[in-house]
């Protein structure tokens, strides 16, 4: 009797258990015809994410620098929403409207109607090239807005004769002469490059230029010089081409009395501090290019008594000592009157090397501003006839195209949009037109970081236009791609890089609406959660300036780095902070904007 009443309660019980499965299936459809588990799969898959890393991270002894796989994957998942949502703590997530910037360009525009032309003063100077610079920018821009227009034409490959940017260039003196003394490198000169030139200095010829032989009228100095240039592309009209590099033997002299050898550079027909050779060796303490001496030295006519002393001592030394003793050669200025000569021209790391018939004679340091692309043509001129010219080692392919160029133009390394909202922090990256590389080196590293996926942190690179129309079309096409680039409207030089920083301050004040604004360079790796850190410590009512600050840093006189007493009298600068990187507060950066009459958005 027992044992029957417990196999009715198994019974029972299997019963009940189908009837729950049953149910429990029945639920699960429905909740699938309502796509609930959508809601059920983020929302705690999103919540046991963070709470894996808040774990991981607390377990973590020493922080550890992650691979951009796992910034990706962990830290910056990819959104499959066009419009990004932000979780808000302890609160449903808030999705925020993208704000649309079509314009590519920054809206800081040069007004140069107060500007005195005339005056001679450092800060006006810079003013002056500031106007131009902008109106070059313009007129480029607007062939820029042209350029689309145009159709490219398709070139049969066995039509195409020659190479855009041929390896190697060899033409005759006659052929030299034809085109003006002028050998045009298309896609300028590259690590490596070298050029060669065979030619015969002419007969001495009196000179009467007072600049030159520094006499009074009616006297004159035997002279014979030729002027060897690399020179840029012309950016103004009316200017002569810049200057890259300026070599200039004087076999008879100047106003010195002897053979010299001068180099120089010139941008916008203002010309740097020359670097002269007089057959003198440059001195040990002095600064080599490519551990190579500025100057070699030379026999000079206020040698030779020297020379006999110095071979007399050495003599006596000998007999004295019984060991010998390394002596110096004196060689001959490199360069004779109507006697041929075979001089080398290449391009090293830190700057020009020039060898004369086998001997290496000078060297000059690269000048900050130009670059060896620049170089798109080798001029001579002067009292010099040219036998021949030689170009090796030149650039396989234009400086604005690299085949690595199309493989990173992906999708994946587009910037997230900007939203309309206030942002946290603005990071301005100045960088070159030519620099694709270092652009894509960032969009590949610390561009990738959650803060910037998320549009809390927005990251722009500021570039200006360049000299060449072909790579102002690439800049362009990048930047419409990329969605990253803000272009400022002048001709990008050195010199005028601060036009960069304004426009910096003026997109994140008016565009960007930054609470904070940094600015760094395109060789720069920041950590954006440390800068974010740092500038939650500090209180929002109050001004920051935050980078490694230079306190009573003096001026540098001479050198590549030279300021003169027009552009800053002062001994001592004021308290600043390295140009690599530092962080400023919104009000300082609209102070920087509204404050200059000058400028106009």
């Amino acid at each position: 009797m027992k044992r029957a009443k417990l196999d009715m309660f198994v019974s029972l019980s299997r019963q009940r258990f189908v009837q729950v499965l049953i149910f429990i299936g029945f639920v699960y459809v429905v909740l699938v015809g309502l796509e609930i588990p959508f809601v059920f799969k983020t929302g705690f898959s999103l919540v046991s994410q963070e709470g894996f890393e808040k774990n991981r991270h607390l377990n973590s002894k020493s922080f550890v620098l992650e691979s951009e796989e796992d910034m990706e994957e962990r830290n910056a998942p990819n959104r499959p929403l066009d419009v990004p949502v932000r979780v808000m703590d302890g609160s449903r997530p808030e999705r925020r409207k993208i704000r649309e910037v079509q314009n590519l360009l920054s809206n800081l525009v040069f007004d140069g109607s107060s500007v005195n032309m005339n005056s001679s003063d450092g800060f006006s100077g810079i003013l002056k090239s500031a106007k131009e610079a902008f109106n070059v920018g313009i007129k480029f821009w607007g062939e820029l807005e042209l350029h689309r227009q145009e159709a490219v034409v398709p070139v049969d490959n066995d039509s195409k004769k020659t190479e855009e940017c041929p390896h190697s260039i060899s033409i005759s003196g006659l052929e030299f002469q034809e085109k003006g003394r002028m050998l045009v490198l298309p896609c300028g000169l590259t690590l490596g490059s070298h050029i060669t030139v065979v030619g015969k200095p002419r007969k001495a010829h009196p000179e009467h230029e007072p600049k030159i032989s520094l006499l009074r009228n009616g006297q004159y100095l035997m002279v014979s010089q030729f002027m060897m240039e690399l020179q840029g592309l012309k950016t103004v009209d009316g200017e002569d081409p810049p200057r890259i590099l300026h070599f200039n033997p004087r076999l008879k002299g100047d106003w010195s009395g002897k053979p010299v050898i001068e180099h120089n550079t010139c941008y916008r027909m203002q010309w740097g501090t020359s670097q002269r050779c007089d057959g003198l060796r440059s001195k040990d303490t002095e600064e080599t290019v490519d551990r190579q001496v500025k100057c070699e030295n030379w026999i000079r006519d206020d040698d030779d008594n020297q020379s006999e002393q110095s071979k007399s001592s050495w003599w006596l030394n000998r007999l004295i000592t019984g060991r010998t003793k390394k002596m110096s050669i004196d060689w001959p200025y490199p360069f004779s009157e109507d006697k041929l000569f075979v001089l080398t021209l290449s391009a090293g790391f830190e700057g020009y090397h020039i060898n004369v018939d086998g001997r290496h004679v000078t060297s000059f340091p690269y000048r900050t501003g130009f670059s060896l692309e620049d170089a798109t043509g080798l001029s001579l001129n002067g009292d010099i006839d040219v036998d021949s010219v030689f170009a090796a080692s030149l650039p396989a392919t234009h400086p604005n195209f690299a085949p690595q160029r199309h493989l990173d133009m992906s999708n994946r390394w587009k910037a997230p949009p900007l939203l309309d909202q206030p942002v946290d922090l603005f990071i301005g990256i100045l960088s070159a037109g030519n620099h694709f590389s270092e652009r894509m080196a960032i969009r590949k590293s610390w561009m990738r970081h959650q803060l910037i996926r998320s549009s809390n942190v927005v990251a722009r690179f500021f570039v200006a236009l360049h000299a060449r129309k072909e790579v102002n079309v690439e800049l362009k096409k990048e930047a419409e791609f990329f969605g990253d680039i803000v272009i400022v409207p002048y001709m990008d030089h050195y010199d005028l890089v601060v036009l960069k920083t304004v426009a910096i301050c003026e997109y994140a004040v008016r565009v960007a609406s930054a609470k904070y604004i940094m600015k760094c360079d395109d060789d720069t790796f920041v950590r954006v959660d440390a800068v974010i850190k740092e500038v939650n410590k500090v209180p929002e009512d109050r001004s920051l300036y935050i980078g490694n600050i230079n306190f009573h840093h003096k001026p540098l006189r001479s050198g590549k780095w030279a300021v003169t007493y027009e552009e800053w009298p002062e001994e001592d600068y004021p308290s600043y902070a390295n140009g690599p990187g530092y962080i400023i507060s919104s009000d300082i950066a609209n102070f920087i904007v509204s404050d200059c009459s000058r400028w106009r958005t």
